[in-house]
């Protein structure tokens, strides 16, 4: 396992920017492919090469050389999806076709993709498994079905192992503070104030400890994971999680009405029965965000949040 060179699309991300040292620790080769909107936080490594380049110039992805592919790259989450439905479809389904297609005519034998556990939309069903229908609402939601749909046409060809996560949560050094329990908990440190949108959703949680050792389980037990997996284990209230946070940060929770209908539950069974453990949790999470933050290691910044970030620098 070790010694293989392992390509990470989307590597100077929320998650990648905790995977790409992970698996450097691990003895891999990594490349890391970014077009680096919201910075680069990677260490320098000798078996670490950061490219900055879009994922949409597929020609000009080097695979020569790369064993396996673990693809994060998409544009984050439905209000960013939605600012620009043209780059939406060209980063996050267009792109990964044309990767993909890439990849089984250089015999790569292997292309792990970071799909969301979003793709279900609204279900009522308390069990939420990898054999109900997918019903997405969002640009976001449904470039992500496409393109499952498009990689699993693949199967025949290599291993192709889709993650529907959860909401991530935790730190990372290219932080994200518009994901819920990450928001919830800076609002609270700093603001002394919680604002909640409604409240009664319900959201799968992980954390990005757990997310990204999961890539590495996957990558290094292929066999095992081939197909889609949901991956999130606890799946709180939006209320629920304001009140986390409020038993270990002093704050008054303020709610509001919300037109946000986005409200399920993941079943993450499947996975765990292929020998997965996770470790940490959402609480877990909310303390690490409080001790980085009182520690003067956790700073409230603008590229920290996408949209705001992507509205300013990108588009």
């Amino acid at each position: 396992m070790r010694n293989k060179t392992v390509l990470v699309t989307g590597a100077t991300g929320y998650k990648g920017t905790v995977l790409v040292p992970k698996l450097l620790d691990k003895g891999y080769r990594v490349i890391a492919l970014d077009t680096q909107w919201f910075g680069n936080f990677l260490p320098e490594h000798d078996n670490l090469s950061v490219i900055k380049g879009d994922v949409r110039q597929t020609a000009d992805v080097d695979l020569e050389g790369v064993d396996s592919i673990i693809h994060l790259a998409s544009i984050a989450n439905d209000p960013c999806g939605d600012l620009d439905p043209k780059l939406t479809w060209e980063v996050s389904a267009l792109a990964t076709m044309q990767l993909a297609d890439k990849a089984k005519r250089q015999g790569i034998k292997q292309f792990i993709y970071a799909s969301s556990g979003s793709v279900y939309g609204v279900k009522e069903e308390e069990q939420v498994t990898e054999d109900l229908t997918l019903e997405p609402i969002s640009e976001y939601n449904k470039t992500k079905m496409v393109a499952e749909r498009v990689l699993l046409s693949y199967a025949d060809d290599m291993a192709v192992q889709i993650v529907r996560p959860a909401t991530v949560c935790g730190l990372s050094a290219r932080m994200r503070l518009d994901v819920s329990v990450n928001m919830l908990t800076m609002q609270a440190l700093k603001n002394g104030k919680i604002t909640v949108f409604g409240g009664a959703q319900v959201r799968p949680n992980i954390h990005i400890d757990d997310i990204t050792d999961l890539y590495i389980y996957m990558l290094e037990n292929p066999s095992k994971t081939s197909g889609v997996f949901n991956a999130g284990f606890e799946n709180i209230s939006i209320m629920d999680i304001a009140k986390m946070v409020q038993e270990k940060v002093e704050c008054e929770i303020e709610v509001t009405p919300s037109n946000d209908p986005r409200c399920y539950r993941i079943n993450s069974d499947k996975l765990l029965a292929t020998g997965f453990i996770p470790k940490k949790s959402v609480a877990v999470a909310i303390d690490e965000i409080i001790a980085a933050y009182q520690q003067g290691k956790l700073t409230d910044e603008d590229r920290y949040y996408n949209l705001k970030w992507m509205q300013r620098e990108v588009l």
